[in-house]
């Protein structure tokens, strides 16, 4: 029997992350001890009060029916009172919040819902990868934005030309940034709002790791500007502030047309989050606060010691201001894939190369602070034999 892929999957690159992980495997399974720096995946456990609301919720027969289309109402107005606490936005628990199978999930499925063949959503260069597929796989064609330090890792929106603006139905955006660790202000949320309104374009903007920032800084919501809420939605994730990531739960919330179409799409896709699992993303909104204090803690002590390390041995890296990557440029002779390749082979440290996010990113890897200090040292210990 013939199997043939379609032309969506073909046009898709490797998985960045699948990439990593077999060679990882491949290391570990000749013995090797890997301190690996490569995906973002948080090493602290789930905190025990979400793990216990999980174990009350599943003891109730209820939860184990499907879930409704739009969620529990109980988590989608702890959503609504949170963001109104943290960003001073209101929002309407039924018509502008949608909880999600993870934010990847709702990302990927949202150009389904607006993407026709042939047009192009907005993508930036470096990026998150399933902005990039998920315009792929519903027909239409990315078009990428550089984001370039000289620009402080941010589009310039108002260099693009015309014949690509009457065509792009959709914009990504992801602030704080990964894999540049970059934030951004007031100013240019505010342009972000007029540029899709005179362009009438989408704005899905991924805050994933809004509540991870360092040094005193408070991170914006999109959805703070002025009209935003008018031309766009944003993306939360329970994954990286809670250490949730095998839970796979998020959500979106804004714009209401657009909430109502992506449940449209999602309702002929998944049949939504288990319900012991939303009861326990109450629990776990409540205290995010309280949960947030900690963490940002954890995190900016690792990233001291792992940067201050790496610029006593001569490699210069500036201190990121919010998620928990450190975004380092390439030193002299290497590219992004040769440096990965050598801290691997020689140093037994996997980093993800830049260009992996986008070309870009060529110039730079990417290093999470998802180990514990005593390995963060004895990462920067390796790196000095190598360079």
């Amino acid at each position: 029997m013939n199997i043939n892929l379609s032309d969506r999957l073909k046009k898709l690159p490797p998985y960045l992350f699948v990439e990593i992980d077999r060679a990882k495997k491949e290391a570990r399974q000749g013995g090797r001890d890997i301190i690996d720096l490569g995906v973002g995946d948080p090493d602290q456990p789930t905190p025990r009060f979400i793990i216990d609301a999980l174990h009350r919720a599943t003891l109730n027969p209820e939860t184990h029916r499907y879930a409704l289309d739009r969620g529990l109402p109980q988590l989608r107005i702890e959503i609504a009172r949170w963001y109104k606490s943290r960003f001073n936005v209101d929002l309407d628990p039924d018509r502008e919040i949608l909880p999600l199978i993870g934010s990847k999930e709702g990302i990927s499925h949202i150009p389904l819902a607006f993407i026709n063949q042939g047009d192009i959503g907005l993508v930036p260069d470096p990026c998150y990868p399933p902005y990039n597929s998920s315009i792929i796989f519903a027909g239409g064609q990315p078009c990428k934005m550089p984001l370039l330090e000289k620009n402080s890792f941010l589009p310039n929106l108002h260099h693009m030309k015309p014949h690509i603006l009457n065509k792009a139905k959709m914009l990504f955006l992801n602030y704080p940034n990964n894999p540049t660790a970059a934030v951004c202000d007031k100013s240019f949320f505010k342009d972000v709002v007029k540029f899709a309104e005179r362009h009438n374009i989408i704005v899905c903007h991924d805050a994933a790791y809004s509540e991870l920032s360092f040094d005193g800084l408070k991170v914006l919501s999109f959805l703070e500007t002025d009209g935003a809420k008018g031309v766009g939605v944003e993306f939360h994730s329970f994954s990286k502030i809670f250490n949730m990531t095998g839970w796979r739960l998020g959500f979106v919330s804004g714009n209401p047309k657009v909430i109502e179409a992506l449940t449209k799409v999602k309702s002929n896709i998944d049949s939504g989050v288990f319900n012991a699992i939303q009861a326990s993303g109450v629990e776990a909104i409540k205290r995010v606060d309280r949960v947030s204090k900690s963490i940002k803690g954890l995190y900016q002590r690792r990233r001291n010691v792992f940067v201050d390390g790496l610029n006593k041995i001569g490699w210069k890296v500036t201190k990121p201001r919010a998620t928990f990557y450190v975004w380092a440029p390439v030193l002299g002779r290497y590219t992004s894939a040769s440096l990965a390749k050598e801290l691997l082979d020689k140093a037994d440290v996997v980093v993800t190369p830049g260009n992996g996010f986008g070309s870009s990113g060529e110039g730079y890897v990417r290093m999470a602070l998802t180990v514990g200090e005593r390995r963060l040292r004895e990462a920067v210990d390796r790196i000095r034999k190598v360079i």
